[in-house]
């Protein structure tokens, strides 16, 4: 999803040819990690780096990135262990001399590793969750991980996006020295500030809608807010995972008969639009999260935000300050904190307010590029 921003002002690149980064992704979706291998694609380049894009399936990313200038070479993965692309990979690093390999998923792990130890470049990881407990498919959970762990022997750095991941990451035994905190940024935006709630109250929701994102929280908390006769509408921005849990999802909808108090828009070019329709942002995850992307977005416009007290949340949302947070999985306490901001538009004036300052302070892209800049540099002079 893209939101409709200015990237962060910065010098702009030298005339002289820089060390080229090779950003292996998936590339079917555009959702959070994506936004930030696209971010990665925009500001790098002004942080002495050129990029390159080798995206193992064809979909949302190539169509909707806003890094056009980024060359991006496609190699399709037919399965999560089809090592095909590998020589792809090989092939590609050794034609336009990339320096670095950077990876942002272990299905890209894997190509990457490959390629990188044919190739001799250094290979970076880019840690976006905890993939032991990425979602309510145990074995799944299980298999990233020992992936994971098993490419990640050689690697130069692992570019963890908050500090619970790096904790993660550190009790999988793998060692500090190879472990940098670089929190996700997006950019600062270009909007007046959101207006204050009138009338009929708007929760947010952007995301790739999937089950670890507690889709069903939210809807049972807004079922509760409907009971206690507040006037609560939904606007759920983002394509679904799969058929059948979009069709799961809207017959609960219907069961709890709140259907007419959402809307679906399905995936959207324009998110920063539905943004300014929105009075607060709504992340119900029932799993730790890396750095939200959607969360950082929402600061950016001053929008306050509402999301589960998860590992990953809580080192952008200071409770209180900068939005409100409730136990994952607790419908009932969700409601009750929108009830709370709903009925004291001070307070959502001051969260808002908070939310775009510290955004501004901490969580820009041009902070997240220039930290990942600072890596690759140390990686190439040793």
């Amino acid at each position: 999803m893209i939101l409709q921003v200015k990237p962060s002002e910065s010098a702009p690149p030298t005339a002289t040819r820089q060390p080229k980064i090779l950003h292996v992704i998936n590339g079917e979706h555009y959702s959070g990690a994506e936004r930030v291998q696209d971010l990665l694609g925009l500001q790098l380049p002004h942080q002495g780096f050129d990029v390159g894009f080798l995206s193992l399936k064809s979909g949302l990313f190539e169509r909707h990135r806003r890094a056009i200038a980024a060359p991006l070479v496609t190699a399709e993965m037919k399965s999560k262990f089809d090592t095909a692309p590998t020589r792809q990979a090989i092939e590609l690093i050794r034609r336009e001399g990339y320096a670095v390999v950077h990876a942002h998923t272990p299905r890209s792990l894997l190509i990457a590793a490959g390629a990188a130890r044919a190739t001799g470049v250094p290979l970076v990881y880019h840690v976006h969750s905890p993939v032991g407990r990425d979602s309510k498919r145990w074995l799944a959970n299980r298999i990233n991980t020992l992936v994971e762990k098993w490419c990640l022997r050689r690697v130069s750095k692992m570019i963890c996006v908050s500090n619970s991941l790096k904790n993660y990451m550190a009790g999988l035994g793998h060692p500090a020295d190879k472990l940098l905190v670089v929190p996700n940024g997006v950019p600062v935006a270009d909007t007046p500030p959101i207006p204050r709630p009138s009338g009929e109250f708007v929760l947010g929701m952007v995301a790739l809608f999937r089950p670890r994102k507690g889709t069903e929280v939210l809807l049972q908390g807004l079922a509760e807010l409907k009971h206690r006769g507040e006037d609560v509408r939904l606007l759920a921005v983002g394509p679904f995972e799969t058929s059948a849990y979009e069709a799961e999802i809207k017959q609960l909808a219907e069961d709890l008969q709140i259907s007419d108090r959402i809307t679906w828009t399905g995936f959207t070019s324009d998110v920063n639009r539905q943004l300014q329709n929105m009075h607060a942002m709504v992340l119900p995850s029932l799993f730790g999260e890396g750095l939200p992307m959607v969360v950082l977005e929402a600061m950016a416009v001053g929008l306050p935000v509402l999301a589960s007290r998860v590992e990953g949340i809580l080192e952008a949302i200071r409770d209180g300050q900068d939005g409100l947070l409730f136990d994952p999985g607790e419908p009932r306490q969700l409601a009750e904190r929108v009830i709370e901001m709903k009925t004291d538009l001070d307070r959502w004036e001051s969260l808002a307010n908070s939310a775009r300052q510290r955004h501004r302070e901490c969580l820009s892209d041009v902070a997240m590029a220039r930290k990942i800049a600072t890596a690759y540099r140390e990686i190439l002079q040793r």
